[in-house]
Parts: C-alpha cells; sequence; structure tokens
C-alpha cells in the first residue's frame, strides 16, 4: 500500500471515530435533557454519561451549546426530511402528516429538544431553516419579474410559523389528536392563504 492510500485509510478511519465520539456526546445531552433542565446540565454531566474525557469534549464542541446546536442540526434534517412538498397542476401540496408521524413516533426527542430547554437557541435556526425550504418551492408559483402580493420571505416564514406553532400546540397537549387530522387542520387554516396569495385554486 502506498503512503498516499494508507494516509487516506487512516484519515477516514479518525473522521470515522470522530462522528462517533460527537454522536456519544450529543446522545449523552439528549438523555440528560430528559432528567435535567438545560441550565443545570454540565460539562462534566455529558462527558460522564458519554464515558470520554473533558479534553475529547473540547477536542470536538467549543461550549455546551455548540454541542446542542450540533444535535438540534441532526434533528432538523430529520424533520424537514417529514414534510412532503410537491407541485401538481400548477397547485401547491404540503403534506404534514409524515411529520406528525415522526412526531408521535419520536416524542421525547421533538418535545425535549425543539420545545424543551434551550428552545431560545433552537427556535429560530428551526424556523429559518423551514421557511427557507418553503420559499424554494414557492419561488416555482411567482412568473420571472413578477412579484407575489405578500413578499415570498414573509409568505414562508408566516407558513413555517405556523406549522411550528401547531406542532408545539400539539405535543405540549400531549397529541390528542392524530397525525391526519392536525394535517387536516393545517390544511384548513393555513393552505387557503398560501394558495390564494399565489393566486392558485388548490382542492377545496
Amino acid at each position: 500500500m502506498s503512503n498516499k492510500s494508507g494516509n487516506q485509510a487512516a484519515e477516514q478511519g479518525q473522521d470515522r471515530r470522530s462522528q462517533r465520539t460527537q454522536q456519544a456526546l450529543i446522545d449523552a445531552l439528549l438523555i440528560l435533557l430528559t432528567v435535567k433542565h438545560y441550565d443545570a446540565i454540565s460539562i462534566k454531566d455529558i462527558v460522564d454519561r458519554a464515558n470520554v474525557g473533558r479534553s475529547t469534549f473540547y477536542a470536538h464542541f467549543q461550549t455546551k451549546d455548540d454541542l446542542l446546536r450540533s444535535g438540534f442540526d441532526r434533528v432538523l434534517d430529520m424533520f424537514l426530511q417529514h414534510i412532503v412538498i410537491s407541485i401538481e397542476d400548477r397547485d401547491l401540496k404540503l403534506d404534514t402528516t409524515p411529520l406528525f408521524r415522526h412526531a408521535r413516533g419520536h416524542y421525547e426527542l421533538y418535545r425535549t429538544l425543539a420545545w424543551g430547554p434551550g428552545i431560545e437557541i433552537l427556535t429560530k435556526d428551526g424556523h429559518a431553516a423551514l421557511s427557507a425550504k418553503l420559499q424554494r418551492y414557492l419561488v416555482q408559483f411567482v412568473p420571472e419579474r413578477q412579484e407575489s402580493s405578500i413578499p415570498l420571505p414573509i409568505l414562508s416564514y408566516s407558513m413555517a410559523g405556523s406549522l411550528l406553532l401547531l406542532l408545539k400546540w400539539w405535543l405540549d397537549r400531549k397529541m390528542p389528536y392524530s397525525p391526519e387530522r392536525m394535517n387536516e387542520i393545517f390544511q384548513q387554516l393555513v393552505m387557503p392563504g398560501i394558495r390564494g396569495t399565489l393566486g392558485l385554486i388548490g382542492n377545496q
């Protein structure tokens, strides 16, 4: 094996070990969040739970907030994957049923990370990421060099906020309705206004 190939193999091995260590630290924080308030969790608590040294923690994260953001980034990616957006016959389809189903199956994770301790760090990032994803779809309904009656950044931001608040309400009340019913409510509350702004008829 050449030196170059050997170096690449070594680097890949280090990357995998680094990823495993980061995931262990994230998992430790998520577990601790189910039993302690975020402000009460120390770096020592995290490294003890993850069974790593304090120096290992600082090799990957500068602060506890950095660790929380990293954990939230992974949950946010998962969150966005469960919102189904499609365009059919010049109509916008936004099916939130898979999202509510996923939240029901991972109730403690969603409620703890997205709405529990550390919310002041997380809410802004989550709202912005969802808003950006929605805006990428909404722009397809606005002809070039023409603007919608409401600027798309505002429209997508409002749409994202409505969905997040609805999800928060549902989780806070321990999911009193089915995911299918929550999607129906979202369709009735939000989508008519979005379609009207974009000049779409939609399926009533």
